[in-house]
């Protein structure tokens, strides 16, 4: 229902009337910008949201994604040097850099996770945001440095209003990667449990990794080339759906891709009407949502964290009350 809304919404008047009699004006409309949207906002929804719950899964983490992994930031670098090195791009020379770039900055991300020893569930996506901001520094003054302050824009801020036939095709790339992750869905949740664990069992830990992270990666990279940066998809519609649905990947993955394209639209759709005629950035919509959510889902997980920890304390206090008592009733 609110995809069949969105082809109708917008400045321009189109409406199924006019599109059934043949009316050449709002049919070319239809074809060449609102279709195109609504395919993009859907590939974009699923597909940052299962790269988040790829990247929650490998970490170990519920705080980790695209945003909080550094991923999204270094896909801005690699298209900013795409733009430096080679001024005359095409937008498949940018994304070939965006690519590399987006799973470099994931890996390295990931080694110096594992390589902390207090890995609190705040303070590793505390780590990415930091190393995240670090990347949006050097980014920034690359681009004041060579006057590409406002070429980068057109990626700082991501929205759909500019994704017309034939420059957003790319997020077809999307498709292919998310099955792949349904296929290989119980290895990410086997690596997902260490690598003593996926060792028992067989699994090659990793290569699974790497896999996985690499998805991630590249589904961000397509989105960021053609929509520009989306904060909090990823992090927040697996938190929502895990929480009503448990955590197994393979058993939430088309919730959450399904979640995650409603999430998206509806926000695209606040973001037409908000101001209409005029049309507010996705990137603000989610933003506003985003961090409203991740503050709530950060006290939930606190306190339900600190409930946990208090009942196993109070388990073992209670299982060597019992113990005493045994051992005592045998001494007499």
């Amino acid at each position: 229902m609110c995809s069949v809304w969105s082809l109708f919404l917008g400045v321009i008047d189109v409406n199924l009337y006019g599109l059934l009699s043949g009316d050449l004006e709002q049919l070319e409309i239809f074809l060449i910008s609102r279709l195109p949207r609504l395919l993009a906002i859907l590939c974009t929804g699923v597909g940052m949201s299962v790269a988040g719950l790829i990247m929650q899964q490998l970490c170990m983490n519920k705080f980790v994604s695209p945003t909080t992994g550094a991923t999204i930031s270094s896909a801005q670098l690699g298209i900013l040097l795409a733009l430096l090195f080679q001024p005359n791009s095409t937008l498949w020379s940018r994304a070939i850099f965006s690519f590399v770039f987006a799973i470099l900055g994931t890996w390295i991300f990931v080694w110096f996770i594992q390589r902390i020893q207090f890995k609190d569930v705040v303070m590793v996506p505390l780590v990415g945001i930091m190393f995240g901001n670090v990347i949006g520094g050097v980014t920034n003054y690359l681009a004041y440095q060579f006057e590409m302050t406002q070429a980068l824009s057109t990626w700082s801020v991501g929205h759909f209003s500019l994704v017309l036939r034939g420059r957003y095709e790319l997020v077809y790339l999307i498709v292919p990667l998310v099955i792949l992750a349904f296929l290989f869905a119980n290895h990410f949740n086997i690596v997902g449990m260490g690598k003593d664990f996926s060792k028992n069992l067989g699994v090659p830990y990793n290569l699974v990794l790497f896999m996985g992270l690499t998805i991630a990666a590249m589904i961000t990279a397509s989105v960021v080339v053609i929509v520009g940066a989306i904060s909090y998809i990823g992090l927040i519609v697996p938190n929502v759906v895990a929480m009503f649905k448990g955590d197994k990947i393979r058993g939430i993955l088309v919730d959450t891709a399904l979640f995650g394209a409603l999430f998206v639209l509806v926000c695209d759709m606040i973001g037409r009407v908000v101001i209409a005629p005029y049309e507010l950035p996705i990137e603000l919509i989610v933003g506003i949502l985003g961090s409203l959510i991740f503050i709530a889902l950060l006290l939930y997980r606190l306190r339900h964290g600190r409930k946990a920890v208090r009942l196993g304390a109070a388990g073992t206090s209670g299982c060597a009350a019992s113990l005493g008592a045994l051992e005592g009733g045998d001494a007499r």
